[in-house]
């Protein structure tokens, strides 16, 4: 059974859902991530690592004292669904790491054989330094295609093409969100 890390800046996150006022982004936020917990604890036991020093750091925190494979997996993939972090840790080689990146290069989700196999290397182009890291520790590793996870929401433009897919928090956000902006 994984560890499943989601990193999740709290009241920071998803500042570029603007023109949504704070409010918005913090409840579109929040609902995002308890979509991606619920897929998360159907696989094994989850650490929310809290972001104040960044994403790679707040992961790197979050490892201390795991032990054995572990899945990390960003808060905004609000159609992430159980199967979809089965998958992706069915796709990492054996000791080595599988990754999702995103359209943008950046990684999305990542299958550690080992908490050891982390580095902070979040950022533009993300993806490659993962696959370049697992290169320099002579480590297996492997891209998987799984688009509920290559599917990060950045903007509400993201949210209005993922509708019909996202999870049942982050469809009744945008629901109320919706609603609120017809009156």
């Amino acid at each position: 059974m994984p560890t499943v890390v989601v990193p999740f800046r709290g009241e920071t996150a998803k500042q570029r859902l603007a023109p949504a006022p704070e409010d918005v982004r913090t409840r579109i936020a929040e609902a995002m991530l308890d979509d991606v917990l619920e897929a998360a604890l159907a696989v094994g036991e989850v650490v929310v690592a809290g972001e104040p020093g960044g994403q790679g750091p707040a992961v790197e925190v979050a490892l201390r004292g795991v032990d054995g494979p572990v899945l990390v997996v960003n808060a905004d993939l609000p159609c992430a669904q159980p199967r979809d972090l089965l998958t992706l840790l069915g796709a990492m080689p054996e000791g080595g790491l599988a990754l999702v990146p995103a359209a943008d290069g950046t990684t999305n989700a990542l299958a550690l054989a080992a908490p050891h196999l982390f580095a902070p290397l979040y950022g533009p182009g993300s993806a490659d330094r993962f696959l370049a890291r697992a290169e320099r520790l002579e480590v297996p590793a492997a891209v998987a295609a799984i688009p509920n996870l290559a599917d990060d929401v950045d903007t509400l433009a993201d949210l209005d093409r993922l509708d019909g897919l996202l999870g049942a928090n982050t469809a009744a956000a945008l629901a109320a969100l919706r609603a609120g902006s017809t009156r």
